[in-house]
């Protein structure tokens, strides 16, 4: 049942909004930075790799072992310094309604709520997957197949990509996962670090931007 759990929270039909949200992607596009199938694998492969494997992945991992072991004060600190380390407004906001969003998805499945009053999303999925007793290296990566979807999603529409073009980008990248994941759980706490200056300038230009498909 576990990996039933865990497929569960991975799946783009979990109502959190995720679908509403590009992480910066669509602004990506906008600047011509993202055009093509190839320049598309390209952006989403480097934030993977750059930022997202080597802070949110990192951090999602410690969550999930805090929540095991009922460490409060290092699930609080981690939640203060996930919400710190978004890059925009919109990056922040994105977070903490789908954190919301899924923590009272747990409350309604018989979860319990998340102990933290600003529960990013991170935080939210790691207290899912710990109340389902789900393994944290699955979960990490549940969780990075979770983005990596969303982002390949976007790209198919606001490119736009063909659906098969989608696939391919999926196969490739995802077949990183793996160690990706191995990666980000031996991180020590002074390498984390999501520094991507593209990804945060072209953030904060999509909140003025004309014309969106998506909330980030």
């Amino acid at each position: 049942m576990s990996l039933a759990k865990l497929l569960q929270l991975a799946s783009p039909a979990l109502p959190v909004g995720a679908y509403s949200y590009s992480g910066g992607l669509e602004a990506a596009i906008e600047s011509g930075a993202v055009h093509d199938a190839a320049s598309a694998e390209r952006w989403i492969g480097d934030v993977l790799e750059f930022s997202l494997a080597r802070m949110e992945g990192p951090i999602v991992f410690a969550f999930i072992r805090s929540f095991n072991q009922g460490r409060l004060d290092e699930i609080q600190n981690l939640n203060e310094r996930f919400l710190a380390s978004r890059e925009s407004a919109e990056l922040r906001a994105e977070t903490v309604q789908m954190g919301y969003s899924l923590n009272r998805l747990g409350k309604d499945l018989g979860l319990g709520e998340v102990p933290l009053a600003e529960p990013s999303f991170p935080a939210a999925f790691a207290f899912a997957a710990s109340a389902w007793k789900v393994d944290p290296a699955a979960a990490l990566q549940a969780y990075l197949w979770s983005w990596l979807e969303n982002q390949v999603m976007a790209a198919v529409k606001a490119v736009p990509l063909g659906q098969t073009n989608g696939q391919r980008i999926l196969l490739s990248l995802g077949s990183l996962l793996p160690s990706l994941a191995d990666k980000a759980t031996n991180l020590r706490e002074e390498e984390l670090g999501n520094f991507a200056p593209g990804l945060a300038i072209l953030s904060a230009k999509h909140e003025t931007q004309y014309s969106r498909l998506f909330r980030s």
